[in-house]
Formats: C-alpha cells, structure tokens, sequence
C-alpha cells in the first residue's frame, strides 16, 4: 500500500500552534500507512520586533521552514496559526493559507479566522477538510474555557500565560486523526477522477500547472 503523505505546516508566535501542531500530528501519525512531518513558515518580524512582544524564539531547530515549492510533495496538508483581529497573520498570508488556530479569547475570532483562510484555499482549488463534530461530546463542552470549532482545532491564549488544555491536544490529536482518514482517500483513483479538475492548457493561464500553488488540487488543507 502507497504511504500518504501529511504535512503540518503551522506559524507560531508563543508556541501555542506550535503545541496543537505536536498532537495533530501524533493524531494523523496513529492512521496506518501514514507518514507526518512537521514545518514552520518563514518569520517576517525581525527580533528586535519579536523581543518587544516579549515573544520567545519562533523557530525551532527541530523543525524546518518550507517553501511553497515544498507543498506539492504532501498528500495532504494541515495548517495552523494565531489569530490577528480575526483573520490569519501576516506570516501566513505571505506563505499562503490556513486551518487550526489560537486565539487571546473565545470570541477572539476561533471561527471567523478560519472561514477567512478558507477564500485561499478556494484561489488555489484545494479541498477543505472541516472537523465538522467528529470530536463527539467534546465539541459541546461547556464547563471550561475551550478552543476550536466544526472548522478545526484550536486553543485560548489569554494573556499568553495559558497553555493547550488537555481537551483542546484532544481534539487536536483526533482532528489529525481524522484528516490523515480522509486524505488516505486520495490514493483511490475513483476519489480523483471523481474531483480533479481539467488542466488547463493556455500557458498563461493562471492556474497553469507550472504554479506550484496550482498543483496542489488534492492537497487537503489544515483544517488546519
């Protein structure tokens, strides 16, 4: 059987991503016949700028930073980020798109972060692999504060101080579970037939194959 391949791809400014990102992929890892790697994007704020948000270093020595000429080699792809004033940062929307999240607060902007990374999914015809309630009797828990949403995992930062809860790397873990499911599919002939669109043969065609971007018609985002 033919190994799908998953990346997770996330930015992370205090390591709050960076902490669902290690358990999503433990979730989509835990899927037989699947291999995970984990990625970061490039930063765009200098440390001098990073120091005055008292942000620690963003990068880790473990994980590499990928290239949008990377993507194409993944069978499906996970994304995740912070929320700035309820829309993705500025490092993603430099990279490309979005779908796990974090956010200062509940009504920080869990989901309308992730419906407005979704219009880059769509510019690049990928296929958008929503959580929906798959998490069961967790997605309605009340009783604590709780990140994420049908459209993916997510966590509350508050002042920076708090961390993933266990219910959130919950939900994390089986969100990764179940899109590394889902994007198994994609080996199936049927599935692709099914969904893949025309190439395009005008050669300045927008979506023109030569995009790297553009030949990720099968790569399922990240729901983050």
């Amino acid at each position: 059987m033919a190994t799908t391949k998953i990346y997770v791809v996330y930015y992370s400014t205090y390591g709050h991503v960076a902490a669902l990102a290690e358990e999503i992929k433990n979730g989509a890892a835990s899927v037989q016949g699947v291999e995970v790697k984990l990625w970061q994007v490039p930063e765009t704020l200098s440390a001098e700028a990073l120091g005055k948000m008292g942000a620690p270093p963003t990068k880790r020595e473990d994980v590499p930073v990928i290239t949008p000429a990377e993507l194409v080699d993944a069978d499906g792809l996970l994304f995740g980020f912070p929320t700035r004033f309820g829309a993705m940062p500025a490092q993603f929307t430099a990279f490309m798109a979005g779908l796990f999240c974090s956010t200062g607060c509940q009504g920080g902007g869990q989901e309308t972060t992730m419906l407005t990374a979704v219009t880059q999914l769509v510019h690049h015809g990928m296929v958008f692999v929503p959580v929906g309630y798959t998490f069961g009797a967790g997605m309605f828990e009340v009783g604590e504060v709780k990140g994420g949403s049908p459209y993916g995992a997510g966590t509350v930062a508050g002042d920076g101080s708090r961390v993933p809860t266990q219910l959130e790397l919950r939900q994390a873990f089986h969100q990764g579970k179940y899109f590394a499911a889902i994007a198994k599919l994609k080996t199936t002939s049927l599935l692709i037939r099914m969904i893949r669109p025309s190439p395009p043969h005008h050669p300045h065609d927008p979506s023109s194959q030569s995009n790297p971007l553009n030949k990720l018609w099968m790569r399922c985002h990240l729901n983050g």
